[in-house]
């Protein structure tokens, strides 16, 4: 029988206690404000549609260090929107009781191929909302919202983006549908207080990132909604994500690792309602490490605490510290897995090692920590871990430490 740890009942309500640790982001975070310089405020325009031409306009004006700022106006509070640009060290700020809305046509997002807003092999041919490329000291803040409108139809058509997602899962192909917001490239980044809704795709991606931060954000898309990520840190480093709610169709975080590692990661005093949990995975080949994730609560969230890979994709997953975390009502509470793709093979093995699992409390469902093989096994500690009797465990090439 595998070395597990002693799991005790507990009563329905759970409570988190906070704890010391310090964060792994090497940066000294501390809480956003909002901008003091503005150098533009815009107000909706009656009966315009699209408005990007004109928010790109004033972005591109907006000199370094100020904020082009959205508000609500006598002739409405919603900006409709095709692809737009952060320059580096701008700020876009959007105002309570404003809101920046998708456009719903699919050829306002097409990257030339003529295929976004259909079904294709790859799943590339659209344009993010908002981009920011190679930009240093750009910022998404304020007290309104950016409405991604998956759950709308598409210009001349009845199928929303997210129907469309599904009839790719069903059909075998990938979905063309546009992310919210893409990074890429780019250094001290921050996302504060900002309202995030229906994304037709991935809410927020990160790619080659070297800090950022998001406060106080709120990602708030239905369980049903098939890949809308909430937020992925990609080939990244220096990440805080704090003091945020994320609901989601899919990973509610998930870091990923192809195009460089991803390393030195926060996530803390966070709330997950509906989704797939807190991930790392399933791309790993470049290797994550340096994790904390410390005061969170998952709350319905399909998986809890989830590292997931296979061997056409993975790479070496260590020092990861889950700290203080309540889990409820939840299928698989943890799941360290290294064949997230059945069919996945490869030469790249993934290992998990030096993994913590520390104060973290659950109900029932079903943990599984399932390493590759025998000369890969998971390296894991439990320190605190307490599970009601009916969670059931699978193990396999599995190295526990309890205390």
């Amino acid at each position: 029988m595998p070395n597990i740890p002693v799991f005790l009942r507990l009563m329905a309500a759970l409570l988190c206690l906070s704890a010391g640790a310090q964060a792994q982001d090497r940066r000294t975070v501390t809480e956003p404000s909002l901008p003091s310089r503005v150098c533009t405020t815009l107000q909706p325009r009656a009966g315009s549609g699209n408005e990007a031409a004109r928010l790109q306009a004033a972005l591109d004006a907006c000199p370094s260090g100020q904020a082009l700022k959205l508000q609500s106006g006598p002739l409405g509070a919603r900006f409709v929107s095709g692809p737009l640009r952060i320059p580096s060290g701008v700020t876009l700020w959007i105002d309570r009781a404003t809101t920046l809305a998708a456009s719903t046509n699919p050829a306002d997002f097409d990257n030339g191929s003529g295929q976004c807003g259909l079904i294709d092999s790859n799943g590339r041919a659209c344009k993010a909302l908002i981009t920011l490329d190679n930009a240093d000291g750009s910022a998404i803040v304020g007290d309104g919202e950016i409405l991604g409108q998956g759950d709308q139809p598409m210009l001349g058509r009845s199928e929303t983006w997210w129907q469309l997602a599904r009839r790719a899962q069903r059909e075998g192909g990938k979905q063309n549908a546009p992310r919210l917001i893409q990074i890429n490239q780019s250094r001290n980044i921050v996302l504060y207080k900002v309202r995030l809704r229906n994304a037709p795709n991935f809410h927020v991606v990160l790619d080659q990132v070297r800090g950022f931060t998001a406060w106080g954000v709120v990602i708030d898309t239905p369980a049903d909604a098939r890949n809308t990520d909430g937020i992925d840190p990609g080939a990244s480093e220096d990440i805080t994500i704090t003091h945020s709610s994320i609901r989601t169709g899919d990973d509610n975080v998930a870091i990923k690792a192809l195009r460089g590692p991803s390393r030195y990661i926060s996530v803390l005093d966070n709330h997950f309602y509906a989704g797939h949990g807190m991930s790392i995975g399933s791309e790993t080949h470049a290797g994550v490490s340096d994790v904390l994730v410390r005061n969170l609560t998952l709350d319905g969230t399909t998986w809890g605490l989830r590292i997931k890979s296979d061997a056409d994709r993975g790479g070496l997953v260590e020092r990861v510290r889950y700290e203080n975390v309540c889990l409820r009502n939840n299928r698989w509470p943890i799941s360290l897995v290294t064949q997230y793709a059945k069919a996945g093979s490869g030469q790249f093995v993934p290992q998990y090692r030096d993994i913590t699992f520390s104060r973290v409390r659950g109900q029932g469902g079903e943990l599984v920590l399932q390493g590759f093989d025998a000369a890969h096994p998971h390296s894991v500690l439990f320190d605190g871990v307490q599970f009601d009797a009916s969670a059931s465990w699978k193990l396999s090439h599995t190295q526990t430490d309890n205390t």
